[in-house]
C-alpha cells in the first residue's frame, strides 16, 4: 500500500510518532492558595443605585449600575484549569507538537508557529508562518527574537532599524531578512527564505537565526506534524501547494478549500440610565441569587468554588429587561475568573451562564485573558459581545508556547475570529 493510500490520520500518526510528539498543553497552572475572605451579604453597588433592607438582606437595583473592582483570593482546586486551557477549539483547529505548533480559524487561515528547544532558552526565537486558505494562497513568514536572557538582550540592544537578520539552513546562508520593525518587534522573511524554510522543516535540519555575532538555534521537531495538519485543515494534502510532500502531489490545487468567511456580529452597547423605562426593579437575596446560579453549572464546586461564599455580587443592566450579574468565581497563582450570567430582571428569572473565566467587562465587551504560566510569556484570550439578546464569542487566541519570547507572547494565533460592527 503506497502512502497515498494511508488516511491523513494515519500519516500524521506516523510523523506523530517518528518525531516522537506529544500535545501537551503549556498552559498549566500553579497550584492555587487558599485564603478566606469576609463580605456582607449584598451586592457591590454605588449607593444611589442600591436599596438595602438589613433584616434581609435583600438587593433593590433602581438604576443602571457602574461596575466596582474588587480582589478576592478563592479556595485551591485544580479541576478548572482542563476547562478553560484546552488545546483545541470548537471553531478551529490546535496542534502542538514538541517544538511547533498550528492554529487555524474558522475561516481556514492557518498559523505555524516554532521555537528554540525546550531546553534551550538561552537565545529564544520564534518563527511564525501564515496561510489563508486558497489553491493561490501564499505563505507568508516572520522572525521573533527573544530577549528574556541576558546574552540575547545584549544582541537585540545592537539591533533597529538599519539591521537585518540572516537565515541559515545547514550552514548555507539564504540571506538577510527584510528591515527588523521595532514597532512589531519583528522581522519579515524574504520569500526566499520562507521557501527554503519550509523544505527545511519537512526533514531534520539545522536552521539558525544570525545577528552579528549572534545565533538563534530554531528546533525542527515536531514541525512536520504541524504542516501536515495545516494541509489537512487547507485541503492540500497530496496536491503541488501543501507543505509536505508537495513534490509527490497526486491531485491538483483546485481540490484546495477556499476561505470561509468570518461571522458578522453587531454589538450593541448595554442601555444607558436614560435609555431604562419605568424605572424597574430588581430584589432578590444574594444567597438566592448564587443558589439560582448554581442550577446552570454541572459542578459548582469545581468550576466557581467562590459562589457558595458571602462576596458580592455586581450587577449591571443590559436593556430594559435584562440584566448582567457577576460574582468571583475562582483565583489561582496567577490567575482569576469571574462567572458572568445574563439573568431577567423579574421572574421567570431565566438565568444563562456565560463563562465563570471572565476577567473584563467594558461596553458590552467580556474579556477572558488568562497566563500560561506566572511569568506571563504565554496568554490565552477569548472575547465575547452583547448582541442585544445574548453575549456571543466573538474571539478565541493564544499567543504561542511558553518559551521566553516576550512578555504577553510571542503572537497572536486564532482558532476563532468575527467581524464586530457596532449596532446604531
Amino acid at each position: 500500500m503506497s502512502k497515498y493510500d494511508l488516511s491523513v490520520g494515519d500519516i500524521a500518526a506516523n510523523i506523530v510518532n517518528r518525531d516522537r510528539a506529544t500535545n501537551v498543553s503549556h498552559h498549566g497552572m500553579d497550584k492555587n492558595h487558599a485564603q478566606s475572605s469576609k463580605h456582607l451579604d449584598i451586592a457591590e453597588l454605588s449607593t444611589s443605585d442600591l436599596i438595602t433592607d438589613p433584616s434581609n438582606s435583600k438587593i433593590i437595583i433602581k438604576k443602571p449600575l457602574l461596575m466596582m473592582k474588587n480582589k478576592i483570593l478563592l479556595p485551591m482546586f485544580a479541576a478548572i484549569s482542563a476547562a478553560f486551557f484546552s488545546t483545541a477549539s470548537i471553531a478551529g483547529t490546535e496542534l502542538t507538537s514538541q517544538d511547533w505548533q498550528v492554529a487555524c480559524d474558522n475561516t481556514r487561515t492557518c498559523r505555524l508557529a516554532g521555537y528554540q528547544a525546550d531546553n534551550n532558552s538561552e537565545y529564544p526565537v520564534s518563527i511564525l508562518l501564515v496561510r489563508r486558505a486558497g489553491a493561490n494562497a501564499t505563505v507568508d513568514g516572520k522572525v521573533k527574537l527573544g530577549g528574556a536572557k541576558e546574552s540575547s538582550s545584549k544582541a537585540l540592544m545592537q539591533l533597529g532599524n538599519r539591521h537585518r537578520i540572516s537565515l541559515f539552513i545547514n550552514d548555507k546562508d539564504f540571506g538577510e531578512t527584510k528591515p527588523f520593525s521595532t514597532a512589531t518587534g519583528n522581522a519579515e522573511l524574504t520569500s526566499t527564505q520562507v521557501t527554503a524554510l519550509i523544505d527545511a522543516l519537512s526533514k531534520s535540519s539545522k536552521i539558525e537565526l544570525v545577528l552579528r555575532n549572534s545565533r538563534w538555534h530554531l528546533s525542527d521537531k515536531g514541525a512536520s506534524a504541524v504542516m501536515l495538519k495545516a494541509d489537512e485543515v487547507q485541503g492540500r494534502v497530496g496536491t503541488p501547494s501543501a507543505f509536505i510532500d508537495s513534490d509527490k502531489a497526486t491531485k491538483s490545487n483546485s481540490s484546495v478549500l477556499s476561505p470561509k468567511p468570518a461571522p458578522q456580529l453587531s454589538l450593541v452597547l448595554p442601555a444607558s440610565k436614560a435609555a431604562v423605562r419605568n424605572n424597574k426593579q430588581f430584589m432578590m437575596k444574594s444567597s438566592e441569587l448564587s443558589a439560582l446560579m448554581k442550577t446552570t453549572l454541572k459542578d459548582a464546586d469545581s468550576t466557581c468554588p467562590k459562589l457558595s461564599d458571602a462576596s458580592s455580587w455586581r450587577i449591571f443592566r443590559l436593556n430594559n429587561k435584562q440584566l448582567l450579574a457577576k460574582h468571583d468565581c475562582w483565583i489561582s497563582a496567577y490567575n482569576s475568573g469571574t462567572g458572568v450570567w445574563v439573568i431577567n430582571d423579574r421572574k421567570p428569572y431565566n438565568p444563562k451562564l456565560v463563562t465563570t473565566i471572565a476577567t473584563d467587562f467594558d461596553k458590552g465587551k467580556l474579556t477572558s485573558v488568562q497566563k500560561g504560566r506566572g511569568i506571563g510569556d504565554c496568554v490565552t484570550k477569548i472575547d465575547w459581545v452583547w448582541t442585544g439578546n445574548a453575549f456571543e464569542k466573538s474571539h478565541e487566541s493564544t499567543t504561542g508556547l511558553c518559551r521566553m519570547i516576550e512578555a504577553g507572547g510571542a503572537w497572536q494565533l486564532p482558532t476563532y475570529v468575527t467581524e464586530v460592527n457596532i449596532a446604531k
